[in-house]
């Protein structure tokens, strides 16, 4: 039976959420001034350069040879493809369906997860996640103006589609090389990953470092620091310790977080519809995790 999650794993968990959306404010300033893989790999970079020194002070060292296979595949996939392709589909659709698109992602994780890591689909987890995508599909909706208002273009929705899928890939590769490896192991190291396959944009990143504006840039590192190198390791930790197909199914807290900071951030005032959806978005992932609690009150019946 999996392992219930420690208050230090959810709260791990927590920070990567309130981090990821978070990012969705900083990209809008540094994807104006960097091209999709320019800025994949500049955050990658800041990332590997934060993540590496920490691991040099842990002396933490190589990860096992038993974790190799899933740290390249996560990287690949997750660090690499999925941050190019998204920056890539933000530029081509509206930010509200680039989220709807996008948000496929912890269903896909559930699935493959079921498939090739032998996960459970407790009614519960399929039904938090239920509710979550419609409230995703809610907030997607409200910030593009509904289906004639906003921008899409077909190459956009293929592009977001493509990076929901390396997402859940990159989730369920990166899962059991968490077995071998800790979390900030697979993590600078996949991240590493990641950065060497954006290599072949190192010409447009240092093109573009020169002209872009300092907040451009400081948004970029930003990235590589919070969102990707704290994020990724406090995800990898919670990971560890849950399934794939949980973890998932939290993120979906990450559109109703975004409707807050933009509002906070941005001066963008969320409408009725956008606050429905994000309120959806939250009580599905209460209602995924309601098994933990579930289970853990079982557990301390049977044990008196």
């Amino acid at each position: 039976m999996q392992k219930q999650p420690s208050r230090l794993a959810l709260a791990a968990a927590g920070v990567t959420v309130v981090l990821w959306a978070s990012a969705f404010v900083s990209i809008r300033s540094a994807g104006a001034a960097y091209s999709p893989g320019a800025l994949a790999l500049g955050r990658l970079l800041a990332g590997a350069l934060v993540l590496g020194t920490v691991l040099l002070v842990r002396r933490e060292g190589l990860p096992p040879r038993a974790a190799w296979p899933g740290i390249v595949t996560s990287g690949l996939l997750w660090f690499g493809v999925y941050m190019v392709v998204l920056n890539w589909g933000e530029q081509e659709v509206d930010a509200g369906t680039a989220a709807m698109v996008v948000n496929i992602g912890p269903i896909l994780i559930a699935l493959l997860g079921a498939r090739f890591l032998k996960e459970s689909l407790p009614p519960r987890l399929l039904a938090g996640m239920a509710v979550s995508f419609a409230g995703a599909v809610t907030v997607g909706l409200s910030m593009s103006g509904g289906t004639s208002g906003g921008h899409a273009s077909v190459l956009g929705v293929v592009l977001c589609l493509l990076a929901a899928m390396a997402y859940a890939g990159g989730v369920v590769a990166q899962k059991p090389a968490l077995a071998h490896g800790s979390a900030l192991q697979v993590t600078t190291f996949g991240c590493l990953v990641g950065a060497a396959a954006c290599l072949p944009f190192a010409g447009q990143l240092v093109e573009e470092a020169g002209r872009a504006p300092l907040s451009a840039t400081l948004n970029m590192v930003y990235l590589g620091v919070f969102p990707t190198a704290l994020a990724f390791t406090t995800w990898a930790y919670a990971l560890a310790r849950t399934t794939a197909g949980r973890m998932g199914a939290t993120t979906y807290a990450v559109p109703a977080l975004v409707v807050v900071l933009a509002w906070a951030f941005l001066g963008e005032l969320p409408g009725v519809l956008t606050l429905a959806g994000g309120a959806l978005c939250l009580a599905g992932v209460a209602v995924s995790r309601s098994r933990a609690r579930a289970s853990a009150t079982a557990g301390t019946a049977e044990s008196t």
